[in-house]
């Protein structure tokens, strides 16, 4: 696709980049802008500089946050003794949304894969230090029901075997192969109600 205009080349080049944006709909958007008043465009790059040069993940939970802990973590009204485990910060979001579920969270920053995802990658030794010393009686694995995602519970179960903690996964209502942020609030709330124990060689 050639243009006329390096710089209209340029700023679709750079919008063809964002995750599920071709380069005909990287096309329309910023056609689309180029039409708006200039002060809608400066306000849009504003935003996404201050985002860029000024945010924070939460300390805690590494949620995106404005200070160093989110307004879940700082939120004393929540079910302390629960942390739920997520894959990132959709699948947070997702759950959060459907108000199904009132504890903490954990986000892993991804799993475990063979596209080059290590173990090491994720933030699975700062839950281990988290549960120990919060005292957390459950954490809930809510990894997605691919073969990362299980790879990754199992992974964590493991690691979590010295605590005392109870370790659960979501059950019923999360089909196989199946990403938690593409989850309906039904199926989610499916999924935690009928939440398992997993056995440990410890138990």
């Amino acid at each position: 696709m050639e243009f006329s205009s390096k710089l209209l080349q340029s700023a679709v080049d750079e919008v063809a980049q964002l995750p599920g944006i071709g380069r005909r709909t990287a096309l329309r958007l910023v056609l689309h802008l180029m039409r708006q008043p200039e002060s809608q465009t400066l306000h849009l790059t504003e935003a996404l500089q201050k985002m860029r040069q000024n945010i924070n993940f939460c300390k805690n939970c590494h949620n995106i946050s404005d200070s160093d802990l989110c307004e879940i973590c700082s939120n004393s009204n929540r079910n302390q003794d629960v942390i739920c485990v997520v894959e990132d910060i959709a699948d947070q979001w997702s759950i959060e949304n459907s108000n199904i579920y009132k504890g903490y969270f954990h986000i892993l920053g991804g799993t475990i894969s063979s596209a080059g995802q290590r173990k090491e990658d994720l933030l699975i030794n700062s839950l281990v230090e988290r549960v120990s010393r919060e005292n957390i009686e459950e954490v809930i694995l809510a990894t997605s029901a691919t073969v990362e995602g299980q790879t990754t519970a199992y992974y964590i179960e493991d690691s979590l075997k010295k605590t005392s903690t109870k370790v659960t996964k979501l059950a019923q209502g999360l089909p196989v192969g199946g990403e938690i942020e593409s989850l309906d609030d039904g199926t989610l709330y499916s999924a935690f109600k009928n939440r398992t124990g997993i056995k440990t060689n410890s138990d």
